[in-house]
C-alpha cells in the first residue's frame, strides 16, 4: 500500500516561532493576512503585538477576533463576512482549535462559495482556498498540521467533519511559549486531546509507517510530561515537549486517521458543549478497553512508548496497564465524567441513538481497529455515563 503524505510547505518550530510571521509571509509571498484569533487573545495584547509585527513589515493584516469555541455555521459566516469585507491574499489562525478551524473553514467558503454543509465528509475538498498559516497557543488539537477542520450545524446539533487538502495549512508556527500561561483545565483537555491524537493514529486501519512513527514519539514526549504541565505551568521543557508532541499527534492523524474515541467525541460536544479535548478524555479509557482486543500488540506498542509496560512485558499485561493509565490520568487530571459534568441524565439517555447514529456517519469509528455497531457505542456511552 502506498502511504499518501501532506505536510505543511513551512514549519517553525522552537521557542519565538511566532515571531517569524511576517518573514515567512514574505516567503511565501504573501502580505494581506485576514488574522482570525479568539476574544481571549485580543484582550490579552498578544493580538495587538502581533498586529504590530506585521504593520511594521509592510504588511496590511485585519483581525478578527469573534471566534467562538467550537466554531458554529454562524460564527464561520461572520467570519466570511468580514474576510469579504476587505482585500486579503491569505487567513492566519492564531490560536487553539476554533480560531484554526474557523480560518480553515472561512479560506475555503471565500474561494469555493457554498455554505459549511457542502464541504462535510464525505466530501473531499482538495483544490486548495486561500493559503492559511496556523499559529497554535494550546498544545492540543494538532490543527496546524492536519487536512481537517470542524464546524458545528446549529440546525442540527451536529459537528460536520470536513475533509481535504484544502484546509491543510501552507505553513505553521509552533511556539511552545504560546502555551505557558495555559490555565489548568485547559492544559488537561489539549494534552489528552493530543495524547487521544496519537493512540488513534497508531492503532487506525489507516495508520502506515510514517504516521506510526510520528504517533509514537508523539506518545514518548506527552505521556510523561502532561501531568508535569498541570502541576507546573511554567514548567518550559515539559511545555516544549508537550507542544512538539501536539503537533506530531496531528500530523500523524492527519496522515492515518482518528478513529472511535472522536466518532464518539463530537457529538458530546455538539449536544452538551462539552470541550473536545474532555469529551475524548471521558471516553478514552473505555473506549480503549472495547477496542484493544481487536489490536492488542498495536495498543501493548502505545504502553511501552508511554513507558508504562517495559519491553519485557506480554502484551495483554501491557495493554491491561494502558488502560489503567489512562483511568489514573483522568483522575490526576481532575476528569470529570458526564454525569459529574452536570449533563441531564434523562436527555443524554434519550440523545443516545442519535449520537450513536452521528459517530457511526462521521466515519471515523470505520478506521477503528474492530468497528462497532450503534448497539456497541450506545453500550458504550452508557459504560462512560457510569464511570
Amino acid at each position: 500500500m502506498v502511504a499518501s503524505i501532506a505536510l505543511p510547505r513551512l514549519m517553525r518550530v522552537g521557542a519565538g516561532a511566532s515571531r517569524l510571521l511576517p518573514e515567512v509571509l514574505g516567503q511565501l509571498g504573501l502580505s494581506r493576512p485576514f488574522v482570525v484569533t479568539d476574544p481571549y487573545l485580543a484582550g490579552s495584547g498578544r493580538t495587538d503585538t502581533l498586529l504590530e509585527r506585521l504593520t511594521a513589515a509592510g504588511a496590511r493584516a485585519t483581525i478578527f477576533s469573534e471566534t467562538v469555541p467550537d466554531p458554529t455555521v454562524a460564527s464561520v459566516e461572520a467570519a466570511l463576512a468580514a474576510l469579504q469585507a476587505g482585500d486579503f491574499d491569505c487567513v492566519v489562525g492564531f490560536g487553539g482549535g476554533s480560531p484554526m478551524d474557523t480560518a480553515k473553514a472561512v479560506a475555503v467558503l471565500a474561494r469555493h462559495g457554498g455554505h459549511m454543509r457542502d464541504y462535510k465528509a464525505p466530501r473531499q475538498q482538495d483544490e486548495s482556498g486561500l493559503p492559511i498559516v496556523a499559529i497554535p497557543t494550546t498544545a492540543g488539537t494538532g490543527s496546524e498540521a492536519t487536512r481537517f477542520t470542524i464546524v458545528t450545524d446549529e440546525a442540527s446539533d451536529e459537528k460536520m467533519l470536513c475533509i481535504g487538502l484544502a484546509y491543510l495549512p501552507v505553513a505553521a508556527l509552533v511556539d511552545y511559549e504560546l502555551t505557558l500561561t495555559k490555565p489548568k483545565r485547559l492544559t488537561a483537555d489539549t494534552g489528552i486531546d493530543a495524547l487521544t491524537h496519537a493512540i488513534e493514529a497508531y492503532v487506525s486501519r489507516k495508520s502506515n509507517l510514517f504516521s506510526d512513527g510520528l504517533a509514537l514519539q508523539a506518545m514518548r514526549l506527552i505521556a510523561p510530561n502532561l501531568r508535569r504541565v498541570w502541576t507546573d505551568p511554567g514548567d518550559r521543557a515539559a511545555r516544549e515537549a508537550m507542544m512538539l508532541g501536539a503537533t506530531q499527534a496531528g500530523i500523524a492523524f492527519s496522515n492515518a486517521s482518528v478513529a472511535l474515541v472522536h466518532g464518539m467525541s463530537r457529538p458530546i460536544g455538539a449536544h452538551f458543549h462539552v470541550a473536545h479535548g474532555l469529551s475524548n478524555a471521558m471516553l478514552l479509557p473505555a473506549v480503549t478497553a472495547f477496542s484493544a482486543p481487536a489490536a492488542v500488540d498495536r495498543y501493548a506498542a502505545c504502553a511501552r512508548a508511554m513507558k508504562i509496560a517495559g519491553p519485557d512485558t506480554d502484551d495483554r499485561s501491557a495493554v491491561s496497564a494502558l488502560v489503567a493509565e489512562l483511568e489514573a490520568l483522568n483522575d490526576d487530571l481532575d476528569v470529570p465524567g458526564p454525569r459529574e459534568y452536570g449533563i441531564d441524565p434523562a436527555r443524554w439517555e434519550a440523545l443516545l441513538p442519535t449520537m450513536a447514529a452521528q459517530a457511526l456517519a462521521s466515519g471515523s469509528p470505520a478506521n477503528n481497529p474492530v468497528e462497532p455497531t450503534a448497539d456497541e457505542i450506545v453500550a458504550l456511552y452508557r459504560r462512560v455515563w457510569a464511570g
